[in-house]
């Protein structure tokens, strides 16, 4: 077949890309090689858009056994116990096929977990749609939700953490982003890399079928009108099979059998294959007659860039061949050998003893397209917005229409659908600032959260980056966990765009920043660009997903008020900005200026002391303060928990909107026991922390002095209004 342009254009490859792949090879390429180039080439395999950026991130710390460049991260978290976590999207996917692209999006990202030696604890999700009016967003919502409930429920994992949010930048791509974390002996951790030569190459798993072929290079294109025909390139998932695949994995891994072990996922037996190879530095020669599947007369191509799933390649030692058939046949799970590592530094593919393809590993690894794009640097807007000349609204109504938009209103109706508690070792489920996972049959927990702020992102990409990073922190340090490490999903749009490509460039640093000063380092990842249709890109959204250890853990720690009569403390202090606030957006529908400051040494500062309060038992109850500000996050802690408060008016700040719905970093909202307040005030003091005793817990009623009283019963109402009536 003759290699057309509009050939190399269909498969995501620019014309000087494919001139490179003729000088690479000294030939034109066939038509299998050039769906190969296309699979690794592409941005979602190569990063070659953001792999100059990425490299700045920091990744190291005593804590990290394994950082970015294998199927997840690894944190040693004592007592030869090891965390394995990373997150990853399926925002293309999910869009054309919601049901399907968010069950795979699951299953792929569980695969990344056990394909570790770590068996999965836990899943969490960030998922963003458009405006709640939009004619589409109903049913990609319901289809996300039962895909991603689906998947987890019937493999057996609790979905324990996550964030539903809308905005009409996703009203033509939705953001699907799946996380798991796994539970590992660090003394039994698995990688990819290959090693020695003649050893056996073995599939394993489902068979191969036609789906999902090109869905890696449809992850790395921008949507237009035309977007429904991509159906095909959506994968199909089985969770009971991935549950089988699951357990037999986990069999093999108790012995010494597997040399290297890799997930099937973008890009299929390619990108598995190749990637075993180039970490190794190895060649790996493959007989695609062997590979087993499904549908009839599928070609050398088309079993190259399947993305059907639950399937594994593995590497074994020699003479272990048998030994680990029987285990799969056990499971009732495909087991071929289908190739062996060579010398060569080539992938070499046969179809019945004829090479149909053969390519340098280095050309489609490590020696990939590198793109330092152009970028543009953007500045904090400085149109200030005064407050005074807003339509008049009053503290009580303006709490309303936060507490009942889509955005702030009770989400049980997405978390119900998830089993949270299979497996028994969920001690705190989602609904609070982080959930909490017991390690089974140990005191010591971990807890687990992820966040988004893409708002303060587009305002100004450098603050967004520092702040995401800093609310999951604090999210961490409210339940009583020191933060570990982090993993990322980074969503933008079209990287060719200097405006966006300057978003993650800024976004990027501002991470790394927060990362530094927080010794929070990133361990694993994932970047999802060409986020966007017909040149209409969403927002930048960086997703963080972050870890963190519970030493001893005896009763979790919540946002929900304790007791009647407790002392609310807030730490941080509270300087009244309103820009990008909820205030303006769901008041009087603006969404402009700048993001709030980021004072990293205060966050680093506030966050130590209030875990420190925390492990001493002095706090009941801790919710960071973020979204909606100071007077919706004690909405939060009083909705569920049958108690109100009494807060004082602010002598200080001159207008009581910015300093109830400002929404400045570093603060927290603490309930004492008043038994405890002198004890907890000397440690503030001697910690050189800003602090506020700003009133105390009652019955019934949510109240402000002089300013608003509801009851508890209405502030609840209000909270379900919406989810109950979508």
């Amino acid at each position: 077949m003759k290699i057309s342009d509009t050939i190399i254009e269909n498969h995501g490859l620019k014309k000087e890309e494919y001139k490179n792949i003729q000088k690479i090879l000294k030939r034109d390429p066939n038509i299998l090689e050039l769906g190969v180039f296309s699979a690794m080439w592409n941005e979602h395999c190569s990063y070659k858009s953001s792999r100059i950026h990425l490299k700045k991130l920091p990744t190291k710390g005593k804590q990290v056994i394994q950082g970015p460049g294998e199927n997840a991260g690894v944190i040693d978290i004592g007592d030869d116990d090891a965390i394995v976590f990373k997150i990853e999207s399926h925002n293309h996917p999910s869009y054309i096929e919601p049901y399907q692209g968010a069950a795979t999006g699951v299953g792929g990202i569980l695969r990344d977990v056990f394909t570790m030696g770590a068996r999965p604890i836990a899943l969490l999700n960030s998922i963003h749609f458009g405006s709640p009016t939009h004619p589409k967003t109903k049913s990609l919502l319901n289809g996300v939700v039962s895909g991603i409930g689906g998947y987890g429920n019937c493999i057996g994992i609790p979905t324990v953490a996550g964030e539903t949010k809308f905005n009409s930048t996703y009203n033509e791509n939705i953001l699907v982003n799946a996380m798991a974390v796994g539970h590992a002996k660090k003394t039994k951790i698995f990688y990819s890399k290959a090693k020695g030569i003649n050893k056996s190459v073995v599939y394993v798993g489902s068979k191969t079928g036609r789906d999902g072929i090109h869905g890696a290079s449809m992850a790395s294109a921008e949507f237009d009108e035309n977007s429904e025909e991509k159906k095909p390139t959506v994968q199909v998932g089985d969770p009971f099979t991935e549950k089988l695949l699951l357990e037999a994995c986990l069999e093999l891994m108790k012995d010494e059998s597997i040399i290297s072990i890799q997930d099937m996922g973008a890009a299929g037996l390619t990108s598995s294959s190749v990637e075993m190879a180039s970490k190794g530095s190895l060649g790996i020669e493959l007989e695609l007659d062997k590979v087993p599947c499904r549908e009839e007369n599928m070609t050398p191509y088309e079993m190259m860039l399947s993305e059907s799933q639950e399937r594994m390649l593995i590497i074994l030692e020699d003479g272990k061949e048998n030994h680990a058939k029987k285990i799969f046949k056990k499971w009732d799970l495909d087991f071929v050998v289908i190739g062996k590592t060579t010398n060569t530094n080539n992938l070499t593919l046969k179809y019945y003893n004829k090479i149909v393809g053969e390519i340098p590993i280095n050309a489609l690894a490590s020696n990939a397209p590198v793109y330092d794009r152009k970028w543009i640097k953007k500045k904090i807007p400085q149109n200030k917005i005064d407050i005074k000349k807003l339509k008049k609204t009053n503290l009580k109504e303006a709490l309303k229409k936060i507490l009942s938009s889509p955005n702030h209103s009770n989400k049980s109706w997405v978390t119900d659908q998830y089993d949270q508690m299979v497996m028994c070792d969920t001690a705190q489920k989602s609904g609070s600032d982080a959930a909490i996972i017991r390690i089974h049959n140990k005191d010591k927990a971990i807890a687990v959260s992820v966040d988004s702020s893409a708002n303060y992102c587009k305002s100004h990409p450098l603050t967004g980056g520092k702040q995401i990073v800093c609310e999951n922190w604090r999210n961490l340090i409210s339940v009583g966990a020191k933060p570990l490490a982090i993993t990322n999903c980074l969503n933008f749009g079209n990287p060719e765009n200097k405006e966006i490509m300057g978003e993650f460039a800024e976004c990027i640093e501002g991470i790394k920043e927060a990362c530094e000063f927080l010794e929070y380092p990133v361990v694993s990842g994932n970047v999802s660009f060409y986020n966007g249709t017909n040149k209409k890109n969403i927002y930048p959204t960086p997703v963080i997903g972050g870890v963190g250890l519970i030493n001893k853990l005896e009763k979790p720690l919540n946002h929900n008020f304790k007791r009647e009569k407790s002392i609310i403390i807030l730490i941080g202090k509270t300087f009244g900005h309103l820009e990008q606030s909820c205030f303006l957006k769901e008041n009087y529908s603006i969404s402009e200026g700048s993001p709030p400051e980021v004072n990293l040494l205060n966050e680093k500062n506030n966050g130590k002391i209030v875990l420190k309060l925390i492990n001493k038992n002095f706090v009941l109850s801790a919710h960071d303060v973020s979204s909606g500000g100071l007077i919706t996050t004690l909405s939060e802690m009083t909705i569920n928990s049958n108690l109100g408060v009494k807060i004082e008016k602010p002598r200080k700040l001159r207008n009581l909107f910015e300093y109830f719905f400002g929404e400045d970093q570093s603060r927290y909202v603490l309930e004492i026991d008043p038994k405890n307040i002198i004890q907890v005030e000397e440690i503030l003091k001697n910690g050189n922390i800003y602090f506020e005793k700003i009133g105390f817990t009652q019955k019934n009623f949510f109240e402000i002095e002089d300013e608003m009283k509801m009851s508890i019963n209405e502030l609840f109402e209000i909270n379900n209004e919406w989810y109950n009536s979508y």
